[in-house]
């Protein structure tokens, strides 16, 4: 029975539970259409994911944002975990996937929508240890080489702001290091914790002080969705940063490299 007060219709707590139970329902279809959520993660970040070795499955801050989206909306979680950014814009460009988490950047805006960011990655240089640059303000000159992750958020960034020096893409993030040495390049660009831990494993190395470039890390959805999915991980991100629930997930996983990001 329904009952008026002050010109509200007082619904009884069965039909609210209905309609609220509804409503997951729709945005579970509407997030997820083919049934699991399908999360594409990318490894080649390692301040968002990684992997053990022979273990396939991965682990990190992403893996613990979709974990907890595909729990309130009571969806099983399918990880689809790639190498590169570039990979991971592809599976979501392509409709292999529904969300994934990404470094903001005008390029990557057409197919895939975003959330405001979650976290900031810092963007820096290593130089081998005999190197003469000594400031990042010095890396921009004729003939310096700079090896970068191809389509990563450091290749995108760098590709409109060289001006002088050649960039050299490599296929993956995590092999830049590995090349940048082996090729003897002058410069590697990418994620300052990453960086650090090659120059530490490797030795011969340093990073040059300061940083070019703040990454903005999001939450991204496949284009064409219902409006209503993308204003509801909009608000799952801020209540995320808010409630402590990211900061947590970076100090469990010693990721000591990225900040939670402010209020979207």
């Amino acid at each position: 029975m329904f009952s008026r007060r002050q010109g509200f219709i007082a619904l009884p707590a069965f039909a609210i539970g209905t309609a609220r139970a509804q409503d997951t329902v729709a945005l579970s279809r509407f997030l997820a259409p083919t049934g699991p959520l399908r999360a594409v993660i990318n490894v080649g970040n390692p301040i968002l994911a990684n992997r053990r070795p022979g273990d396939p499955v991965p682990f990190g801050v992403s893996v613990d944002l979709a974990r907890e989206l595909a729990r309130r909306l009571a969806l099983d979680v399918e990880l689809i975990a790639v190498p590169s950014a570039g990979r991971a814009v592809a599976t979501m460009r392509a409709d292999d996937g529904d969300i994934g988490f990404f470094a903001l950047d005008p390029t990557r805006g057409q197919g895939i929508d975003f959330t405001a960011p979650f976290i900031e990655i810092e963007g820096t240089f290593l130089v081998h240890e005999y190197s003469p640059i000594t400031a990042i303000e010095q890396v921009d000159s004729r003939g310096v080489r700079i090896a970068v992750g191809l389509n990563s958020a450091y290749d995108l960034f760098l590709r409109r702001e060289i001006r002088n020096a050649t960039l050299v893409r490599i296929a993956t993030s995590p092999r830049v290091v590995e090349e940048f040495v082996r090729q003897s390049i002058d410069v590697a660009a990418g994620v300052r914790q990453q960086l650090e831990a090659d120059a530490a494993r490797i030795g011969g190395l340093r990073m040059l002080p300061g940083r070019f470039m703040v990454i903005e890390q999001a939450l991204g959805l496949a284009g064409g969705r219902d409006p209503s999915a993308l204003a509801y991980l909009r608000d799952f991100i801020e209540e995320m940063k808010a409630s402590g629930f990211i900061a947590a997930s970076l100090a469990r996983h010693n990721i000591q490299s990225a900040s939670v990001a402010g209020p979207g």
